[in-house]
């Protein structure tokens, strides 16, 4: 019987430590060192909350830039199925959905003769990524700035103030933030959505 004592005083002790104090003391520190991490990097614009810096969002329209593909079910972009298809190379549907995204793509940017850049058509492994890498965005520049009836050349600027490098050079290539980069885009020209 003092083994069933022992056992439940144990259980109470590391159930208040491990569920209760240990994740008050980290999301405390969080809040304190890192606010913006902490609650979720989230992104207001004019007042109102548009979207989190780490996750992506659908842009459809040839106004904006658009992000890279999502492989998450249901919906696009959706944080509670986030992951790849675990598609194989060899598998038909993969290749169907790739010359799907290669047509849609080249469709939509009709002006740009670069090759498409690969991040505008595979998905990234979380199917969540918010980022482009800045050659998909210079490859989406003249259909932006076309549908905006901005010179390409302020455009052009734009991607260039957005681009984001890592600290250290070998730890993964130059980002462009999606969402960041559309809401600078409204701020540059706000009117005709």
């Amino acid at each position: 019987m003092i083994w069933l004592r022992s056992s439940l005083v144990l259980l109470i002790f590391l159930s208040i430590v491990t569920g209760l104090a240990y994740p008050l003391l980290v999301t405390g520190i969080a809040e304190f060192l890192f606010p913006h991490q902490a609650r979720g990097s989230l992104i207001e614009h004019n007042g109102q909350l548009v979207g989190a810096e780490l996750i992506g969002q659908v842009f459809t329209s040839p106004r904006y830039f658009h992000g890279r593909p999502s492989m998450t079910a249901e919906k696009p972009y959706n944080p509670l199925s986030s992951g790849g298809s675990n598609l194989a190379l060899t598998n038909p549907a993969l290749n169907s959905k790739i010359q799907q995204r290669i047509n849609q793509v080249s469709l939509f940017n009709p002006h740009s003769t670069a090759p498409i850049p690969v991040d505008l058509i595979m998905a990234s492994g979380s199917g969540l990524d918010p980022h482009i890498s800045p050659e998909a965005a210079e490859f989406q520049l003249h259909r932006v700035a076309a549908a905006r009836h901005i010179p390409p050349e302020i455009i052009h600027e734009l991607i260039q103030q957005h681009i984001q490098y890592p600290r250290l050079k070998y730890l993964g290539p130059p980002i462009v933030n999606v969402l960041k980069l559309n809401l600078a885009l409204d701020n540059l020209n706000p009117t005709g959505r």
